[in-house]
């Protein structure tokens, strides 16, 4: 249950965050956080990451309801007892159904995030975005642990390290 909690509190975030931009904010506008740095922008996206496969909701929908019911099934099976790895899975369920409740109810998402990181302009982006890299890099995280602890288990049962 504590992982579902994750899950709503991003799906919250993001979706009120949306709706700050779309209620107070016109398409395009941007407001300086820091110079250079980092702005809040009005934006919309009606395809994937980085704008690629625009207008192919469809194939979206297919894909996030997929992700959706594979995310579930792997936060009952596989993180009882994994704290990392549920936090992770947590998070990437919360930012595939808020992107997912964009492209359900707006027929695009809504970004405002934008980003200079070294002179380099970085797609605008959001909140559920933000937990599906986090949630993402945890779990790269909790796959190189589980490596590293079964490969000390491995090494512990054969008395030897072999390369």
């Amino acid at each position: 249950m504590f992982y579902y909690l994750i899950a709503i509190f991003v799906i919250l975030l993001d979706q009120f965050t949306k709706w700050l931009i779309v209620n107070n904010m016109f398409l395009g506008e941007s407001i300086t956080i820091i110079n250079n740095v980092l702005y809040i922008t009005s934006h919309r996206n009606r395809g994937a990451a980085w704008g690629i496969l625009q207008g192919q909701m469809w194939l979206f929908y297919v894909i996030t309801i997929v992700v959706i019911v594979a995310i579930m099934f792997y936060l009952h099976k596989a993180a009882r007892g994994k704290m990392l790895l549920g936090v992770s899975l947590a998070l990437m369920l919360g930012g595939a159904i808020g992107n997912f409740i964009d492209r359900v109810l707006r027929k695009e998402v809504v970004d405002f995030i934008h980003t200079y990181i070294f002179n380099y302009n970085f797609p605008v982006f959001n909140i559920a975005d933000s937990a599906l890299v986090i949630g993402v890099i945890l779990l790269m995280i909790q796959m190189l642990l589980d490596e590293r602890g079964s490969k000390e288990k491995s090494y512990g049962e054969n008395g030897t390290h072999h390369s």
